[in-house]
C-alpha cells in the first residue's frame, strides 16, 4: 500500500506566471493563480496529466546540464508524435537546445526559459 499519492510537480523559477505560460503552450491548459496575497504561486493543470505548479524562487540559479557541479535535479519528459515539429514548437517558446548531437535518437534535450531540463520524447 502506498503511503502517498503525487498532488503536483513544482517548478522553482524566477517568474511563475512566464514559465507557466510557456508548458500552457506546450501542455494545454490554463494557468491559475492561487490567491494567498503573495502572487508567487501558479498552478497549470495539465488536460490528461499530472498538475504543475510554479512557485517564485528568490536568487533562482538554474540547473546547468550536463554538469556535476550544477545538477539538472530533475527532468520532465514530454511524450510527442513528430520530434521535429515538437521541437519546432517549443523553441519558437523560448526553449534552448541543450544537446543537439545525437539527431536519431527518440529524445532531444532543452531547457525551459527558466533553464529547467526537459526533453521531448517520440512516442
Amino acid at each position: 500500500m502506498a503511503l502517498a499519492k503525487l498532488g503536483v510537480v513544482v517548478l522553482d523559477c524566477p517568474d511563475p506566471h512566464a514559465l507557466a505560460g510557456f508548458y500552457a503552450e506546450v501542455l494545454g491548459g490554463s494557468p491559475t493563480v492561487e490567491t494567498d496575497g503573495e502572487d508567487e504561486w501558479v498552478d497549470l493543470k495539465v488536460p490528461g496529466g499530472p498538475a504543475l505548479a510554479f512557485q517564485a524562487a528568490p536568487g533562482y540559479v538554474p540547473p546547468r546540464w550536463p554538469s556535476p557541479e550544477h545538477s539538472q535535479q530533475f527532468h520532465l519528459d514530454l511524450d510527442v508524435e513528430d520530434l521535429d515539429a515538437a521541437e519546432k514548437g517549443v523553441l519558437a517558446l523560448g526553449a534552448k537546445v541543450l544537446d543537439a548531437e545525437d539527431r536519431e535518437r527518440s529524445f532531444r534535450v532543452y531547457a525551459d526559459p527558466a533553464g529547467h531540463p526537459f526533453c521531448l520524447c517520440a512516442c
